[in-house]
C-alpha cells in the first residue's frame, strides 16, 4: 500500500520581514490565532496513523494546538546554517554579502559553515524514504516550510536550485504519495465548477 505523508507548515511566529535562519522562537499570538482559525479544516489530519513534527518550537506548539500529539523527528530540524543561525537574510547580507550571493547561487557551497542544500534535501528527503509502510498508509508531519520544501525538491527529483522556486505558506498543507525512492505530489484541494454551455 502507497504512504500518504501530509506535510502540515508550521504556523508562523512573526512577520515574514522579522523570520531568521534556524528561527527556534515559539509561536506569537497571531500564530496562536493563526491556528485557532484553522484547526477546524486540519484536526481530520490527527486521524493519520503516524503523527510527526519538527523539533522547532513552531512545529511542535502547532502539531499540538492542532491535536496531533506528534513525535519530534530530529531529521525534520531545518537547514544548518552554521554562523548565520538566528540571523534574518538581511543581516547576512548585511555582514557577509559576497557569501549570501555565493550561497543563492550555488546550492552546493556553505560559505555559512553550515550544511548544503544538497545534504539538506537528502537527508529530509531520506527521513520520506524511511517512513515504515507497514505502520500504516496515512502520516501527517508538522514542519517548517524550508522543511517541506526540501521533502519536495526531493520527492520530485528535482534540481537543488528548485527549492528557491516553492513557497510554502503557513499552516498549508502538502501531500507526497508513494513509498521510498518514487513519490508523487498529490493535489487536494476543491475542483473547480466549469461553466457548461
Amino acid at each position: 500500500m502507497p504512504l500518504r505523508v501530509t506535510f502540515v507548515a508550521a504556523a508562523r511566529g512573526t512577520t515574514l520581514l522579522a523570520e531568521r535562519f534556524e528561527d527556534d522562537r515559539p509561536l506569537d499570538q497571531g500564530g496562536w490565532d493563526e491556528v485557532q482559525r484553522v484547526a477546524g479544516t486540519l484536526l481530520p489530519l490527527a486521524a493519520a496513523e503516524l503523527r510527526y513534527c519538527s523539533p522547532t518550537p513552531r512545529s511542535r506548539a502547532t502539531g499540538a494546538a492542532l491535536g496531533y500529539a506528534p513525535l519530534v523527528q530530529l531529521a525534520l530540524r531545518d537547514c544548518d546554517m552554521g554562523r548565520w543561525r538566528g540571523l534574518t537574510p538581511a543581516e547576512a547580507m548585511a555582514r557577509e554579502p559576497e557569501a549570501v550571493d555565493a550561497w543563492l547561487a550555488d546550492p552546493r557551497s556553505t560559505p555559512h559553515g553550515g550544511e548544503s542544500l544538497p545534504a539538506f534535501i537528502s537527508r529530509v528527503g531520506g527521513w520520506l524514504d524511511t517512513r515504515p509502510a507497514d505502520d500504516g498508509g496515512r502520516i501527517v508531519a508538522v514542519a517548517e516550510p524550508s522543511v517541506i520544501r526540501a521533502a519536495l525538491v526531493y520527492a520530485l527529483k528535482a534540481p537543488p536550485q528548485t527549492y528557491w522556486n516553492i513557497d510554502v505558506r503557513p499552516l498549508s498543507t502538502t501531500t507526497v504519495t508513494g513509498r521510498a525512492g518514487r513519490w508523487n505530489l498529490r493535489f487536494d484541494g476543491v475542483p473547480a465548477q466549469v461553466p457548461r454551455g
